[in-house]
């Protein structure tokens, strides 16, 4: 994905305010041998390229005042509280054959599928959105994808169920839960009321045949 963006001399909050008045988002690009450089981006084109997934976690190339462009990875957005506006975004250099450490989404897959749902009307939580890969620039992917297909009753997916693309690794440890599935509260109240009730019937037949007796 390509990023356009101009240098800027002025820098400050009052430069970065005057800026955004006239719909452009001040940022920075950093990392490398290479000095950090103040740059300035289209608010509308910036906007609307953060609503896409990939935007997040994948290799960008930034062209600045129209030079070649070079590899960078997002880094940081700064939204405003509550308008749908950047403040700030910040983004950095990546080298080739120099390991990245990137957070990427997980997808989903096959939940409605698996044994857990569809047998026992179990519910799936996603206990991670995303997780923490490194590798190379050149291997990073796109988001990772689960399959619940096979996902049983009361079951989780744990990191060491992950399969991974060559050359990425994970930061999790393998035994952290990335999803579970559990019984609804419903049913599980269900299952605790009806011993109870079934409990509190027998008890109560010996006691009114007692009393039937009494009465003969």
């Amino acid at each position: 994905m390509k990023v356009v963006a101009t240098s800027r001399s002025t820098q400050g909050t009052s430069a970065s305010r005057r800026l955004r008045l006239t719909g452009r988002v001040p940022g920075i690009v950093y990392g490398s041998t290479d000095a950090p450089v103040s740059i300035e981006l289209d608010h509308n084109d910036l906007f609307h390229a953060l609503r896409k997934e990939a935007f997040h976690a994948s290799i960008l190339d930034l062209e600045i005042d129209g030079a070649a462009a070079s590899s960078v990875l997002l880094r940081d957005v700064q939204m405003h509280p509550f308008k749908q506006q950047v403040l700030h975004i910040d983004f950095q250099r990546v080298a080739a054959n120099e390991k990245i450490h990137v957070r990427v989404p997980i997808h989903y897959v096959n939940a409605d599928s698996s044994p857990a749902v569809k047998l026992s009307a179990n519910v799936i939580s996603h206990v991670m959105n995303d997780i923490e890969v490194t590798c190379l620039p050149k291997d990073l992917p796109e988001f990772i994808e689960i399959d619940l297909g096979n996902l049983e009753a009361q079951g989780a997916v744990h990191v060491s169920d992950l399969k991974l693309p060559e050359g990425v690794t994970v930061t999790p440890q393998a035994e952290e839960v990335i999803a579970t599935a559990t019984m609804p509260d419903e049913m599980v109240e269900q299952e605790i009321v009806q011993p109870a009730v079934e409990a509190t019937a027998a008890t109560a037949a010996p006691a009114a045949a007692d009393k039937g007796g009494d009465k003969k």
